[in-house]
């Protein structure tokens, strides 16, 4: 999936902030993500399909920022969540933003390494190979929380265990 319609797949909910529910599913893959996590408001969500001989699920995807940022820098978007600059925001932004992959069946780990791989093409390859070498084969249900800090800190847990944080914007 390109990284644009990545964004695009995950706030689905707009920058309105999602429903007064306590917990949000994804339609399609059943997958609930909280609303509220800590300091910060899931402002939508998506799911990753591959397409093979046959369709499967890959994982569900829970985007959520700081709520100090929708009060702050992508307020100005309310109601405007179509626009390229509220995507260039959310994808840019100098902003704490978090990403919980929900993974929906098992996955290799070379399979999994080899998707990342190719979705995060262009990227430098010295900071590309740690951050890959970061997914151990997958079990359905396990999850990975990408966490952006600001100055350009990547914060990665992986099915429960902490990486060593990856320093680049």
């Amino acid at each position: 999936m390109h990284r644009s319609k990545a964004v695009a797949a995950i706030v689905a909910l707009g920058v309105a902030g999602a429903a007064s529910a306590q917990t949000w599913t994804e339609p399609k893959s059943g997958a609930a993500f909280a609303v509220k996590k800590d300091d910060m408001t899931l402002l939508g969500g998506g799911l990753r399909v591959k397409k093979m001989v046959f369709t499967f699920k890959a994982y569900a995807i829970g985007f959520y920022v700081s709520d100090a940022v929708l009060a702050g820098p992508l307020a100005a978007y309310k109601g405007k969540t179509t626009s390229p600059e509220f995507y260039k925001e959310l994808q840019t932004g100098d902003f704490k933003k978090e990403a919980v992959l929900r993974f929906m069946r098992d996955l290799s780990q070379s399979r999994i390494q080899e998707a990342m791989r190719e979705a995060l093409a262009g990227a430098e390859p010295k900071v590309l190979d740690q951050f890959i070498s970061y997914f151990p084969e997958l079990k359905e249900g396990q999850e990975c929380v990408l966490r952006w800090a600001p100055g350009g800190t990547l914060e990665t847990v992986m099915a429960g265990q902490a990486k060593p944080a990856i320093a680049d914007k």
